[in-house]
């Protein structure tokens, strides 16, 4: 049993960061500074003279290098490594402490990471075997590398546009998990590993954080498999680099949205790996590693091999807390206690010989018949010695009155179950059951043959009933009534209406309201042609074709008399044209989503009154979603013209207000106009503008506005907008 090694490492300030805010030390056992520090110093975040110490196999300040921390840490598992034991390495710490720098590492050959440096020596290493086994042994390296990102595993050795949404999936295997469709590529020297490990890295999900310019944005697995080849023996032992992404506090990234699902997908795998720990710590039966696929696949004290962790640490006082919580997650790691066990080596060539059906000393156990297999080797046995005493074939028919039960032997002999096994082994240890009797064959009667006449009468009974219980069956069954044509039609337009599917008539019903409004606004033309669309849906309608040739002849009048071009066919939009006494309906107009005007001086029209007053004695439905109601007319713009129209019309002198209104109209002064209600500076320069470009546009200002009508029609001012000017002034 052994446990994991775990080795911190502080790196260096950067250059935002102040000396004075280094609060992790690395000091020796006794505080010892000539000694190798195992012993990691921080203070209290409450007191700061209290100070905590965590102690671990290997600390690694500042100053530490890439080539001391690989030769000291990783050096060591190479050996192991080759002699059948599985080797895995993580790198843990909160975001920006380095930790994809250490396993990574850079270009040059002084920053090299951990991976790249660990691939170096293990190609030297089986380079060094073969040569000293003088080609007896041979060694291969084959590669994978695969990322989990928002819990989902995609391999990093194929293109992005080739993954699924799903990601791959994990399996157990033999106590391990494995990657189902996970690419494993050969790799033959170190150059061909570096090309394809950069590929793949360009593949890995990164993106920049406030905290971290290059942030790792998912878990990235490096998994190499070296296999040794002796003769018939192959020994295959795995090596797992792990960069873990790092915890981070939203609050200090300012993450976004893609971000922040990023952030808590990372979190949460970190929070289960902790609770992994805590439960391991605490020899709990359960240990919760399927709550997240990277503890599953770490699987931290189930793994039968040496395990390093390298524990990063941030030295500046803003990672105060977060440094706490890694050193606490790691003082709980190092004391999970793992079984370091060798694989076996697996042996080729013939397999353990599997014993074949033949053979003289084959001895194999009989199975178990069944009765009718036993019946049938029993009757096959004899059917050679009866085939001479077999009777003749004859016809058997059962009475269907009941037998007497006293008739019928009954079998008092206790039979042995066939289903049992004998003590003997063999089919011929097993003995004939008796065969069950049937119980319409009496022992009493012989069984008498019956002649051909009987059989015939028979037969020819058994078709006359059956004929005459079908006839009863059919004419039990009630006939149906036929239908007339005239209510099978109705039935049909019945069906229609309910169904909705009565479109043609709906159709011909919207021209016939569409005609009664043009005729309703005196629009003839257009209601002439709205009544000859309709007449296609209702081509034997009386009243339709009265109404159609009546609209003929008064439109022939306005041509003879020469009102047809005085009578255009337009719309009644003025209002001004509108006395003040008039009423106006409206109609809705489902269909246009419009609201038609009607005025009372089309009340006289016959045919409008008709439409309105005799609708249910046309020969045509009406349409239910068309309703003609009253409505009051809005105050609006024209409802303010109106008022002024109507107020000159009376003859009466100009009230105080209005008279100071046009004087200061008049005035064409910007401030004095500015200060009227509803009136700002920009609208008071376009009036004074509107009024000196005269009529002509020459730019004299001689126009002198003599009333609120005037006032009203001038570019730029509206009715409602002279109202609130004049309703604003205040008079002495």
């Amino acid at each position: 049993m052994g446990g994991i090694r775990v080795v911190a490492r502080i790196r260096p300030q950067q250059n935002s960061e102040l000396e004075k805010d280094c609060i992790v030390s690395a000091t020796g056992p006794d505080g010892d500074a000539n000694s190798q520090p195992t012993v990691v110093r921080i203070p209290s975040f409450k007191n700061e003279n209290e100070a905590f110490s965590f102690q671990f196999s290997s600390v690694y300040d500042q100053a530490s290098t890439q080539q001391a921390i690989f030769d000291n840490e990783i050096t060591p598992t190479i050996k192991h490594l080759f002699n059948g034991f599985d080797v895995t390495i993580f790198a843990y710490g909160v975001t920006g402490t380095g930790k994809t720098h250490t396993m990574r590492g850079g270009k040059s050959l002084a920053e090299r990471g951990i991976i790249p440096r660990l691939l170096s020596s293990t190609y030297r290493r089986c380079r060094k075997i073969e040569k000293d086994s003088a080609g007896a042994t041979s060694v291969g390296i084959t590669l994978s590398y695969y990322e989990i990102y928002n819990d989902k595993v995609f391999d990093l050795l194929e293109a992005p546009e080739k993954r699924t949404m799903s990601g791959l999936h994990l399996r157990d295997n033999g106590g391990k998990t494995v990657v189902v469709g996970l690419t494993e590529r050969p790799c033959e020297s170190l150059k061909e590993f570096e090309k394809i490990y950069d590929e793949a890295n360009v593949n890995r999900s990164t993106s920049a954080t406030k905290l971290n310019a290059h942030s790792s944005r998912s878990h990235a697995i490096l998994c190499f498999k070296v296999t040794m080849t002796t003769g018939d023996d192959v020994r295959v032992s795995t090596a797992s680099a792990i960069d873990l992404a790092g915890s981070e506090d939203n609050r200090r990234t300012d993450n976004g949205k893609e971000r922040l699902v990023e952030s808590a997908s990372i979190n949460k795998s970190l929070f289960v790996l902790a609770k992994c720990v805590e439960a391991i710590s605490q020899n709990q039966a359960r240990i919760p590693y399927r709550e997240s696929k990277m503890t599953r696949i770490l699987s931290l004290g189930q793994n039968n091999g040496l395990t390093v962790m390298i524990l990063n640490l941030a030295p500046s006082r803003s990672y105060h807390l977060d440094t706490i919580s890694s050193l606490n997650f790691a003082n709980r790691t190092k004391k999970i206690e793992i079984r370091e066990l060798e694989n076996e080596p697996i042996t080729k060539g013939c397999s353990r010989a599997v014993p074949t059906s033949t053979g003289a000393s084959m001895q194999r156990q009989p199975l178990r018949p069944l009765a009718s297999t036993i019946h049938n080797t029993a009757m096959g046995t004899k059917a050679s010695s009866k085939q001479e005493d077999k009777p003749a074939k004859m016809f058997s028919v059962y009475a269907d009155r009941p037998r007497n039960p006293s008739m019928v032997p009954r079998d008092t002999t206790k039979r042995s179950s066939p289903l049992k096994r004998p003590s003997e082994a063999g089919p011929s240890a097993f003995n004939r059951p008796a065969k069950r009797r049937s119980p319409d064959r009496g022992h009493g009667e012989p069984s008498r043959a019956m002649s051909k006449e009987a059989i015939e009468d028979m037969i020819e009974k058994k078709v006359t009933d059956l004929l005459a219980t079908r006839a009863m069956d059919h004419a039990s069954a009630a006939p149906v009534p036929e239908i007339s044509e005239e209510v099978q039609r109705r039935l049909e337009l019945l069906e229609k209406k309910i169904d909705g599917h009565d479109d043609e008539r709906e159709q011909g019903l919207t021209f016939l309201l569409m005609a009664k409004q043009h005729a309703a606004r005196g629009e003839n033309k257009s209601a002439l042609r709205m009544f000859l669309l309709a007449r296609d849906y209702f081509p034997d309608n009386a009243k339709l074709a009265s109404k159609i040739e009546r609209l003929q002849r008064k439109l022939q009048d306005q041509r003879r008399t020469g009102q047809g071009s005085a009578e255009p066919d337009k719309r009644m939009t003025n209002e001004e044209s509108r006395r003040p006494d008039e009423k106006v309906m409206y109609s809705d107009d489902n269909n246009n989503n419009t609201r038609v005007r009607h005025d009372d001086r089309c009340a006289n029209d016959d045919e409008y009154r008709a439409g309105l007053e005799g609708s249910s004695e046309d020969g045509y439905d009406s349409a239910d979603s068309f309703r003609y109601r009253t409505k009051k007319a809005k105050g609006g713009k024209q409802a303010a013209a109106n008022r002024i129209r109507r107020e000159e019309d009376t003859g009466c002198p100009d009230s105080p207000r209005t008279k100071q209104l046009l004087s200061i109209i008049n005035s064409r002064e910007v401030e004095r106009i500015r200060l009227l209600q509803g009136v700002g500076k920009k609208r008071a320069e376009a009036m004074v503008e509107a009024l000196c470009g005269g009529e002509e546009g020459d730019g004299s200002c001689q126009v002198v506005v003599s009333s609120l009508a005037q006032l009203g029609n001038v570019r730029g001012i509206s009715f409602k907008t002279v109202e609130k000017m004049r309703s604003g002034l205040v008079v002495s």
